[in-house]
């Protein structure tokens, strides 16, 4: 036999034997950006045990699930994607069917009585073991589950498989001291812990090493990092980071936000003038129910301190309606708060009464009806709010980082302003992460529209 022919038989034969050992996994992420950050760890020490990241379900050897359980709503949604999973498991018996993250945590072994074809459970502690789990069950089939370790030491490898182009999700530390009475997050993701500077300095270089313009630093209350230096002096360092054209934070609680921080954004080069303010109500009465341990009062205070410091600074907010004994004085209460403050936009969410938490004890909730005709009128009035932040900004020229092609016209391409406003514009040569002036022609509720300015 030719040895060119030997040669090529060979390559052929390699090439489909590592057809044949190519492995497909299938991610589904609920929930907050915290998950997205979990999610892109768990791809990544998944990757190394030969799994590549697929859309289609039918090819999929492995379907993991990163779950939500601060919303009924996302529970909801999480269990009817299990149940769809049952008829494929049956196609096709070699899948493995996994279920990580807060839900994961919360129901624990009874999220395999309920879905039997589900092989494992892994809570939010354990996340960093899911290439063992799945290499264990490639060997033996047999249900996991595992919730320890949450309030365990934080794994130092981490190794993500970042989506997106542009921006992305640094943790600096997990977990929640506060317990807001409204919340399972504590109980889910376990007490504050942070990491060490130097992991998070590392983790930044390495994604602006891989193409990534903007920077986001996670933690449950970022105000609270305790990692040798104050959340200021952190920001501060990686705002010098070579290569970071922006960097943004999430998430503040007001009652820990301080000058230092303040300043920080004030005199950084590369933060954001963006800073997301969960207030959750506007009445003090509600707010001590809710165990959020400051006044509307105090918060006043602080925006106008922010204001007074940043004066182009974009403030976005979390609103809940329809919490336990809320009444219409409260409402309104809330409703003069929100034209008093201003914010540019605000999430706005119907109670939901999470079980384990205080608040789902509390005697007098209140019914379905009165709750969604006051968030209607709670987004009415901070959609009027909105509108006029953002036509207030027609004829001005902002910068821009491009984040793509809009996902309803090629044609159109969409960024987002420093202040975190997201403006469509007419695409010519721009690439994504390039950053761009763009002159505001047109304001909506949600969204700016504009030219680009050439030089």
């Amino acid at each position: 036999m030719p040895s060119n022919f030997a040669a090529s038989f060979s390559r052929v034969a390699l090439s489909a034997t590592i057809r044949l050992m190519e492995k497909k996994l299938k991610l589904l992420t609920y929930g907050c950006q915290m998950n997205v950050a979990d999610s892109e760890r768990m791809a990544g020490l998944l990757q190394q045990i030969g799994y590549t990241l697929t859309d289609d379900f039918d090819a999929a050897d492995l379907i993991l699930i990163n779950t939500c359980c601060v919303r009924a709503t996302a529970e909801d949604k999480v269990f009817g994607q299990i149940g769809r999973f049952k008829a494929l498991k049956r196609l096709k018996p070699s899948l493995i069917l996994g279920v990580t993250g807060c839900m994961a945590q919360k129901e624990g072994a009874d999220l395999i009585k309920r879905a039997p074809h589900v092989d494992f459970v892994l809570g939010t502690g354990q996340t960093s073991e899911v290439a063992r789990v799945v290499e264990s069950l490639e060997r033996e089939r047999r249900h996991v589950v595992d919730t320890s370790n949450v309030s365990g030491e934080i794994p130092t490898e981490v190794f993500p498989l970042r989506g997106g182009q542009v921006s992305t999700f640094v943790p600096i530390m997990y977990g929640c001291n506060n317990f807001c009475t409204y919340c399972i997050v504590p109980y889910v993701r376990g007490r504050e812990r942070s990491r060490p500077p130097e992991e998070i300095f590392a983790e930044v270089r390495q994604a602006v090493a891989e193409g990534f313009k903007e920077i986001t630093l996670l933690g449950q209350n970022v105000n609270s990092y305790a990692g040798g230096m104050t959340f200021a002096e952190l920001l501060t360092a990686c705002d010098k980071i070579s290569g970071v054209e922006r960097l943004r934070f999430m998430t503040s609680h007001p009652k820990d936000l301080s000058d230092e921080l303040i300043d920080a954004i004030a005199n950084g080069q590369h933060i954001c003038e963006h800073i997301h303010l969960p207030v959750q109500y506007g009445s003090d009465e509600i707010l001590r129910r809710m165990n959020r341990v400051y006044t509307v009062e105090k918060y006043l205070r602080l925006v106008e301190k922010i204001r007074a410091a940043i004066p182009n600074v974009s403030l976005t907010t979390d609103l809940i309606v329809g919490f336990p004994a809320e009444t219409d004085e409260n409402f309104s209460e809330t409703l003069d708060f929100l034209r008093t403050v201003k914010f540019d936009a605000a999430f706005t969410f119907i109670y939901s009464k999470r079980s384990g938490t205080p608040a789902a004890t509390f005697t007098d909730q209140i019914d379905e009806a009165t709750k969604h005709r006051r968030l209607d009128e709670l987004m009415k009035v901070q959609n009027e709010i909105s509108l006029a932040k953002n036509s207030a900004l027609i004829d001005s020229v902002v910068e821009v980082l491009v984040e793509g092609a809009s996902k309803t016209d090629e044609k159109i391409f969409t960024g987002r302003t420093r202040s975190n406003k997201i403006v469509l514009f007419t695409h010519c040569d721009e690439r994504a992460g390039e950053l761009v002036r763009v002159k505001l022609t047109h304001a909506q509720t949600f969204l700016l529209k504009g030219e680009i300015v050439r030089a």
